[in-house]
């Protein structure tokens, strides 16, 4: 069973903190599976994999953390989701897991008309196998999962020409309004996030509140 939080606009290390508590109360049974959804202000972190320190040269805010992957960016107009989720019960299968998120994203973008899914080689969410809407990046904490996706919305792609995220040149990535012509919300997003997210992983339970508690491997994203 899957439970969702919705944590509206939250500061990154703020969202870190309580993520990291909850995959502490998750792998203490205290709380059913979580998606946490979120929108962070402007933000740059750093996986496992690091980068070649352009990320620090962006001027913004840059955060390392444990998840696998390099460089990302996060900012307003860019829905973010971190599954907290117990893998004991899914075979431990981790591979799987990072398929089965990128699965959700690419039903959350096809009600907007967008074909997405994984391209060989290339961690994320692709449209056409060369234009990024969503990064990928988990890790896991004696089996409970961690980080997630960040899904561009409708967000300012500036910053990501600024480093090279993922590793790829900053041209790459794209977002639902970019590839529907026009603005998008991200309420009109998040019901079909969850609604993919359920199909994918299971019915949703009751939701978490914000303030409850709320951290291990970095899984690359082959």
């Amino acid at each position: 069973m899957i439970a969702v939080a919705d944590w509206g606009r939250r500061p990154y290390p703020e969202s870190l903190d309580a993520m990291r508590a909850l995959v502490r109360s998750r792998r203490a049974g205290l709380v059913d599976d979580t998606l946490v959804l979120v929108e962070h202000p402007p933000v740059v972190t750093v996986g496992v994999q690091g980068d070649d320190g352009a990320a620090a040269r962006t001027g913004l805010t840059v955060v390392a953390v444990e998840r696998g992957g390099k460089a990302t960016y996060h900012g307003p107009g860019q829905l973010v989701g971190y599954p907290i989720v117990d893998l004991e019960r899914r075979g431990r299968d981790v591979r799987r897991f990072v398929r089965d998120v990128e699965e959700v994203v690419a039903r959350g973008v096809a009600p907007f008309g967008i074909r997405a899914g994984h391209a060989t080689g290339r961690p994320g969410v692709w449209v056409d196998g060369s234009r990024k809407i969503a990064s990928v990046g988990i890790a896991v904490d004696h089996w409970v999962t961690f980080h997630g996706f960040a899904l561009n919305v409708d967000l300012d792609l500036a910053p990501f020409a600024r480093f090279r995220p993922c590793g790829f040149d900053g041209s790459v990535m794209t977002s639902i309004a970019r590839e529907v012509g026009h603005p998008v919300a991200l309420d009109a997003v998040r019901p079909h996030v969850v609604e993919a997210w359920n199909r994918v992983f299971g019915p949703r339970t009751d939701p978490v509140p914000l303030g409850a508690p709320a951290a291990g491997a970095a899984v690359p994203v082959p």
